[in-house]
């Protein structure tokens, strides 16, 4: 079987692929836009698509113009099949909105440049909320994390899938970089019990959220 062009998912008629470019917290510039809007020109994409990850997905990309759109773009890859973070969702927290009590954005970017090349048993997703409405989704993530007045609210185990599961406090009233460093920890343990292709919700499930906290607190 010949091989898949890296950066590149084959799609349904087996033919054609899609390609995420990279776009932390959802945050894009305009010169993101810019070469979005060239290449889909220039290669005749069919279909861009916003992604529930806060991501564009151009689809319907022939197989030989994969490397040449990702030059064009000048983007990174956005992965969205490997063992790894895939996205970290964040709600506009302090920088806009008028109920935000903590920098969901700010948190958001730092999160995804620390962890985007971590090696995971399976796919990871963050999501990150700046004050109690939770519109970062913050429960029904692998890792939630929500600002309170009094600091982060740090959450594991959540899941939107075909079972869902609400995700488990693992502590409260967190810095900035507390979050980040529980993170590290959490994603670690994560890392050495988890089996293959275990998404953290049913890590938690197996392994116990009682168990987590003496292991990580």
């Amino acid at each position: 079987m010949a091989e898949h062009p890296d950066g590149a998912i084959l799609q349904r008629d087996k033919k054609s692929y899609a390609i995420v470019p990279r776009t932390p917290v959802g945050l894009v510039s305009a010169e993101d836009l810019e070469a979005i809007v060239k290449v889909v020109r220039k290669y005749q994409i069919p279909v861009i698509k916003i992604t529930s990850g806060q991501r564009f997905a151009l689809v319907g990309i022939q197989k030989d113009d994969v490397d040449n759109i990702w030059n064009d773009l000048g983007m990174d890859v956005g992965r969205a099949t490997e063992l790894c973070l895939h996205y970290v969702q964040a709600c506009p927290g302090t920088a806009v909105c008028r109920y935000g009590v903590q920098d969901a954005l700010g948190l958001g970017k730092e999160i995804e440049k620390f962890f985007s090349l971590m090696e995971l048993p399976a796919k990871v997703k963050i999501g990150i909320s700046g004050c109690p409405f939770c519109c970062g989704e913050s429960f029904v993530r692998d890792i939630g994390i929500l600002g309170k007045k009094k600091g982060w609210t740090f959450i594991v185990g959540g899941s939107s899938a075909r079972r869902p599961r609400i995700g488990d406090v693992l502590k409260e009233d967190l810095t900035s970089d507390e979050v980040i460093d529980l993170a590290k920890r959490s994603l670690e343990y994560y890392g050495a019990k988890a089996k293959k292709r275990q998404r953290m919700a049913r890590f938690v499930d197996r392994i116990g959220i009682e168990n987590m906290k003496e292991a990580l607190l």
